[in-house]
């Protein structure tokens, strides 16, 4: 399969591949174009989840990059923020599934684990014969998880028992596995579990009535004595400190997906603008149409530059929480400027699901506000540029 850059790559950064990660790029890309945006539409609009995607994405070996135990050939960081470009270019929901499963949830086992749950976890993980959900996020406790979590985890002999409550959680509803995340009433601190979701006492409830993201399946989750083993727990998280690690890793990639998606819109536009004619020639002949098309192709190469620098600093060990944040704030609110003017492109035929545009219009509020606000994002880099905390 030869190697096609996008033409939103104006600066042509995806030369940069390795020709491994390239073939696995175009592997990807192929099966999302013909397997997932034909079907993609209609699974958004009935709120539906597309369950073959799951083994698809793992059949490519999408679930497992980043670690030894699963990562079908070493690969970059830069590589596999290109992968979730790709996935959110088609559609931000199926890249949703997979940072949620490839990062979140085996990111969490694979930074927190001991390296006995590695073995036994990660590989299940990644064929995707268990689909894994994170549970963070609370009904009152959200940019605030460091100090306001209350869901509880009480020693009892070998096993915990969980109390609390859980809400936002991508893959809620579907999961097998859910990494909750619970601070301990021995010592305060916060610590992971492997829970699964038949564990009695253990209850999610699909979220309706959502408008964007909408073929993830976010879940509120009820924790009412839960008894978890402490094989279960991942035995390297012993504080916030490692939540946040896992959040590091996470976050980079999540800017990446929020360029896809000002890509998928930009992509939308530029077909478009083409095809559909008015005063007697293509609108893509108007000058304004043009402005709105350059704006948009500014936006995506910055963001691309920047992403590509932030993942190449994790490569290199450099990458701190501001480098991830920075990037996450900087690409959610360039893609949320052009996701606005391509669907301004369109007129009223950009309301149109079959236009390929409103789509990504309204995933851009979900992947604007997830794994971390503009606002946290903002006070982190904040902090970083003047040594002061203006959190509270």
């Amino acid at each position: 399969m030869s190697f096609e850059p996008l033409i939103s790559d104006f600066y042509g950064f995806e030369s940069a591949l390795t020709e491994q990660e390239k073939d696995l790029l175009m592997e990807l890309r192929y099966y999302l174009e013909t397997e997932i945006k034909p079907i993609v539409n209609d699974h958004w609009e009935r709120a539906e989840f597309i369950a073959p995607a799951v083994k698809g994405l793992a059949a490519l070996g999408m679930f497992g990059l980043p670690w030894a135990e699963t990562q079908r050939f070493p690969n970059s960081a830069v590589f596999r923020g290109w992968t979730a470009l790709e996935l959110a270019r088609v559609d931000a929901s199926v890249a949703t599934l997979v940072g949620v499963q490839n990062g979140l949830v085996m990111g969490s086992v694979a930074v927190a684990g001991s390296p006995e749950q590695r073995a036994e976890w990660l590989p299940k993980f990644a064929s995707g014969e268990l689909l894994g959900a994170f549970g963070l996020t609370e009904p009152l406790s959200g940019s605030d998880s460091a100090q306001g979590l209350r869901t509880t985890a009480t020693p009892d002999g070998d096993s915990w028992i969980l109390n609390g409550a859980k809400r936002w959680i991508g893959n809620g509803s579907i999961s097998d596995v859910t990494i909750i995340w619970a601070k301990s009433t021995e010592d305060g601190q916060v610590k992971g579990f492997l829970v699964p979701t038949s564990t009695p006492g253990y209850s999610a409830t699909r979220i309706e009535g959502k408008q964007s993201l909408r073929i993830v399946q976010n879940a509120d989750i009820v924790l009412d004595g839960v008894v978890v083993p402490e094989t279960h727990r991942l035995q390297n998280a012993n504080s916030f400190r490692d939540t946040a690690a896992v959040l590091r890793l996470t976050r980079a990639e999540v800017a990446w997906a929020a360029v896809g998606n000002a890509v998928g819109a930009y992509e939308a536009a530029v077909k478009y603008a083409g095809e559909r004619v008015q005063f007697g020639k293509p609108i893509a002949a108007h000058q304004l149409v043009q402005e709105l098309l350059a704006k948009s192709l500014g936006n995506i190469t910055s963001s691309i530059a920047l992403v590509t620098q932030v993942s190449t600093m994790l490569d290199e060990g450099r990458q701190r929480d501001e480098h991830s944040a920075l990037a996450k704030e900087f690409t959610t609110s360039r893609m949320r400027e052009t996701v606005a003017w391509c669907r301004e492109l369109f007129g009223g035929n950009g309301i149109v699901l079959e236009n390929d545009v409103i789509r990504h219009f309204a995933d851009a509020e979900a992947i604007y506000s997830y794994e971390g606000t503009r606002e946290m994002n903002t006070l982190i880099v904040g902090r970083a540029i003047t040594g002061h905390a203006a959190f509270v």
